[in-house]
């Protein structure tokens, strides 16, 4: 579903404060003489700072070093073009899940923290899916903050989309199940679920969380489920913990990284995907409900380490 709609030259424009900073950090040691332990400390250091945390850098700093041994690598810049191809290759979705069949019925549960981006990337996957013909319905199971069920609607209305919903502080798995009932018995493509989004350090809230995605997966025949986690991705290293937080606690399939071109620390989705091997399915390109494109990977590490005088 969606197909690419330009996802190559978004993912690149996307990255580009992440790109300039990573160049700024990483064009010295890629421009040094040769290849040695300041060398391999140095490119260790800058990608830890670089939001890529240490498990994935390490990791990484490995099969650098592998591929540099086996292939009789002397330089530093075909370093950098060895570490574009692994990022790329890191950054694949390994696992061959399609974020939203086109051939069947999908039920897509959203989660991640108050203020991710969670209600504006809903809106973005409303607008793309109705440009195909999609039937869409939203439900508002986050029933905890102030004013979540009236956003719903409100995107709801303005992209004439159903809202299925009930009073402030109800059941959010009662909201759940209706929505699924509801979506069946109009024939809907896609039924996008939201849901609170409390700190990921809230026991309750994952207890909520596992409940809903409990009668998802009980209730849900003949829907094809999907769960996807929306993380801000100018909050670096705190992006990860989300990750492992949701992860842990739903079994997240893969990310919307909201907000990618506002930031500097988009190398948090090497360690997302490094440490967690969670794609990186959507970005946020922009403010408008149109503004969204699907992740490419190629164009990502591309992104990051360019060619010299590009």
């Amino acid at each position: 579903m969606f197909g690419v709609f330009k996802k190559k030259e978004k993912t690149a424009e996307s990255s580009a404060k992440t790109g300039s900073a990573w160049r700024g950090r990483l064009s010295g040691i890629f421009s040094r003489s040769k290849i040695d332990d300041d060398f391999w400390d140095e490119l260790e250091e800058a990608l830890v700072i670089s939001d890529v945390g240490v498990n994935t850098t390490m990791s990484l700093i490995d099969d650098l070093r592998n591929v540099v041994k086996d292939e009789s690598i002397k330089e530093p810049d075909q370093v950098r073009v060895r570490m574009r191809d692994l990022i790329a290759e890191m950054l694949t979705d390994s696992t061959d899940v399609d974020p939203i069949p086109d051939d069947e019925p999908v039920v897509l549960l959203i989660v991640g923290v108050n203020g991710a981006g969670k209600t504006t990337s809903i809106a973005k996957l409303v607008d793309v899916a109705k440009s195909e013909g999609k039937n869409i319905m939203l439900a508002a199971a986050d029933t905890f903050r102030a004013g979540a069920i009236e956003q719903i609607k409100i995107w709801g209305d303005r992209l004439d989309v159903p809202v299925i919903a009930q009073a402030a502080g109800s059941d959010p798995g009662a909201v759940a199940f209706d929505a699924l009932n509801a979506a069946r018995a109009r024939n809907v493509d896609l039924l996008i679920i939201d849901t609170a989004g409390r700190l990921h350090t809230t026991h309750n809230l994952m207890e909520e969380l596992r409940k809903i995605r409990g009668i998802v997966e009980k209730n849900g025949s003949g829907f094809t489920e999907r769960i996807m986690l929306v993380i801000d991705g100018t909050t670096g290293q705190n992006g990860m913990i989300q990750a492992k937080s949701f992860t842990e606690a739903v079994n997240c399939n893969g990310v919307f990284l909201t907000k990618l071109d506002g930031t500097a620390k988009g190398g948090v989705a090497l360690a997302i995907s490094g440490e967690l091997g969670l794609p990186i399915w959507f970005i946020g390109t922009g403010e408008k409900s149109s503004d969204m494109s699907a992740f490419d990977p190629d164009a990502f590490a591309a992104a990051l380490l360019p060619e010299p005088n590009s």
